[in-house]
């Protein structure tokens, strides 16, 4: 008896593709997908977008019978000295987005802090923050999915471990990057999956390498991808892995790669999927 194929939904960063939803969407159904995550479009963060634009844009995605698998917000890409209430007051916005484009998913970060600021001496003000935005997730319906970026409070594993374990909530998940991971120094499957795994909700398909911090595709770094894609499918993941390819440039807000690049790092993916035995859908 053949074993049944195991699932994923495929999603990806519609703005590393372009600016324009429409070439967004088109992109991401020539490569099989039904879902997109939406952090930008028209050039204007989703945070910023007016209702007209939330509506027009869910009007673009339903006329695709596109879904959304996350807003890909910037809440937490702030210093941490920042009162509570600025990233809780954009998380509502966040939340009204979710709401309009029919997503239960905010992906979101830990705060950033000074160059001559000790990381441990933020610990508490960061777990306040974290706490605040917990409370209007599950006020709202909604989960947040914490990202481990470089540079901010939970970058490493431990961190990110403690961020969950104190603000205890169960709006709060993880949203896995293995390049992030490999920019701070961090073996991701070797010293964070374990760790991890318990809180994981949400895979970003991105790759980088040890030797000079540079983003590659899927599979071609030293993100242990496929070792990271056979250990979920082994413990049932039937997620999303959202295609975040950064190979054109990265900047504070996000990266960008194009279309063609766009697809190199699908092709890249779905080689690494094909390993390990996992579709999309």
């Amino acid at each position: 008896m053949s074993t049944p194929a195991v699932e994923w939904e495929l999603s990806g960063f519609g703005d590393e593709i372009d600016d324009d939803p429409k070439i967004q969407i088109a992109v991401m159904q020539a490569l099989g997908a039904n879902h997109i995550e939406v952090r930008s479009a028209w050039g204007t963060n989703i945070v910023d977008l007016d209702n007209a634009q939330l509506g027009e844009l869910k009007s673009l995605l339903d006329a695709a019978d596109m879904k959304v698998s996350a807003i890909a917000s910037p809440i937490g890409k702030v210093d941490v000295s920042l009162p509570v209430e600025h990233e809780v007051e954009r998380l509502r916005r966040a939340v009204n987005a979710a709401h309009v484009l029919g997503s239960r998913y905010i992906r979101i970060f830990s705060f950033y802090y000074g160059e001559d600021v000790a990381v441990e001496s933020i610990r508490d003000d960061v777990i306040e923050r974290m706490r605040a935005l917990a409370d209007v997730a599950e006020e709202s319906g909604v989960v947040l999915l914490h990202e481990n970026e470089k540079d901010i409070f939970g970058d490493i594993p431990e961190r990110i471990l403690d961020i969950i374990e104190s603000v205890d909530s169960p709006a709060l998940k993880l949203a896995w990057d293995a390049a992030n991971f490999v920019q701070v120094g961090v073996k991701p499957f070797d010293e964070g999956y374990a760790k991890l795994r318990p809180h994981l909700e949400y895979l970003q398909v991105k790759d980088a390498l040890f030797s000079n911090a540079t983003v590659v595709p899927a599979g071609e770094g030293d993100g242990d991808v496929l070792r990271t894609v056979e250990a979920l499918k082994a413990d049932g993941y039937t997620g999303f892995a959202s295609l975040e390819p950064h190979l054109a440039g990265a900047h504070g807000l996000g990266g960008f790669s194009g279309p063609t690049a766009f697809g190199i790092a699908a092709r890249a993916f779905a080689k690494v999927l094909s390993e390990a035995g996992v579709e999309t859908k």
